[in-house]
């Protein structure tokens, strides 16, 4: 399974529970912590999401609940800001004592702004990205306007927050007000990346460009428009999470050869977990990438499906032999466009087409070509492209051994 329970104890010694997913082969090049926006969890869809598109994209991704939250040990009511930090600082502790130290943070909503306070006391931190963070921590405090007047005067006061109770105490309050993320901001030299949505009701979008000004470069932002606060909608956040694994990899050493992965030329990993559906992670080459089948077989159409997987290696495979056999020859192909596509379809010489023992699989290919060439030099072309590896092995007699791994 690449997704796992962990456990490590916060600066009190509680148990705070994150789940670990690790891409199909289980090597990833970076690892990455996300902290979740106040009282949400690590199970959030968004949070879900976001470290989805990080494993496809290599990375090992900790989702954790803060202390007092999720399945983690702790009163909320006695937590505060600092102690988010603590909690990120604990966490990337437990992946530096069992896996690898962490080099990316990403927060979301009050959780960006942790991350940015974190990234200053974690060494390993070499990128950070945010999502919906507010400019200062205090900000919050509008979230909690309905019980400040309680909580000055009796110390606490029980508030609802997204259909839920919380009990906050004055010692929160105190804590924010104390707590500078533009002075932090200052003095933090780490690429940042700001995402923030233009209709974000929750925290305004003037909060990202508040964050933007304190910041020093290398500094980058991306709207994130028409998405919600909790970027509720699935492909907001998937993209979101496209967005910071493309932009993190610039600031990051990607290691991307393991002595105890095994050497072979063309290694293909693929790995789905119980509750994916049919959302393939798969590691081929050196690259990673997503595998899963149409909306209306049940997938979420989040990457080729098996066979078009196979008909993209058909298709490369053709455009480089013939390119390959141009260029030896000396034929100019400016371009080659390979289409291909896969069903099952009756045999020309079917005796008895009604028959389903009468079809067999077929792909169809077509190839245009952008050249200047006579008539028996595209012959020539057709005939190559029958020679291809992918081809000759799709017609060859084959064999597939499979083992089980203990």
């Amino acid at each position: 399974m690449k997704l796992q329970k962990v456990t490590f104890q916060n600066k009190d010694g509680q148990s705070l529970i994150g789940r670990l997913e690790l891409p199909a082969n289980r090597h990833p090049h970076n690892f990455a912590i996300f902290a979740h926006c106040f009282t949400c969890t690590k199970n959030l869809a968004a949070v879900r999401n976001i470290s989805k598109a990080l494993t496809a994209n290599g990375f090992g991704v900790l989702r954790f609940d803060f202390t007092g939250l999720g399945e983690s040990e702790g009163d909320f009511a006695d937590t505060n800001f600092s102690g988010n930090v603590e909690d990120l600082v604990a966490a990337a502790s437990y992946l530096k004592d069992n896996y690898k130290a962490p080099t990316l943070l990403v927060g979301h909503s009050l959780g960006g702004a942790a991350v940015i306070f974190a990234a200053d006391k974690i060494s390993s931190v070499n990128a950070l990205a945010t999502i919906g963070a507010p400019s200062n921590p205090v900000h919050i405090e509008h979230l909690l306007q309905s019980g400040i007047p309680e909580i000055e005067k009796t110390g606490k006061a029980v508030i609802n927050l997204s259909g839920r109770d919380f009990t906050i105490k004055k010692q929160f309050l105190d804590d924010l007000q104390h707590k500078s993320l533009p002075q932090t901001l200052s003095k933090l030299r780490k690429p940042l990346l700001i995402l923030h949505s233009p209709q974000d009701s929750t925290v305004e979008i003037k909060n990202a460009e508040e964050i933007y000004v304190a910041a020093h470069h290398p500094k980058s932002f991306v709207s994130l428009d028409g998405a919600d606060h909790l970027l509720s909608n699935k492909n907001d956040s998937l993209y979101a999470g496209e967005v910071i694994s493309g932009w993190a990899k610039r600031y990051l050493e990607i290691d991307t050869e393991r002595a105890e992965e095994p050497k072979t030329k063309h290694q293909v990993v693929a790995s789905l977990d119980f509750d994916d559906d049919f959302s393939t992670q798969m590691k081929v080459g050196n690259h990673f990438m997503l595998a899963d089948e149409p909306v209306d077989v049940g997938g979420n159409d989040f990457g080729p499906s098996p066979y078009e997987l196979v008909s993209a290696g058909l298709s490369a495979c053709t455009a480089m032999t013939v390119q390959m056999y141009a260029k030896r020859k000396g034929w100019k192909i400016d371009n080659i466009e390979v289409h291909t596509s896969y069903s099952r379809s009756h045999a020309v010489d079917c005796k008895d087409c009604e028959s389903d023992a009468a079809k067999i699989d077929t792909f169809t290919r077509e190839i245009k070509l952008t050249a200047d060439l006579d008539e028996k030099q595209k012959l020539r072309i057709l005939q190559i492209a029958d020679k291809c590896p992918v081809h000759k092995t799709l017609h060859s007699k084959t064999q597939v051994v499979t083992t089980l791994i203990e």
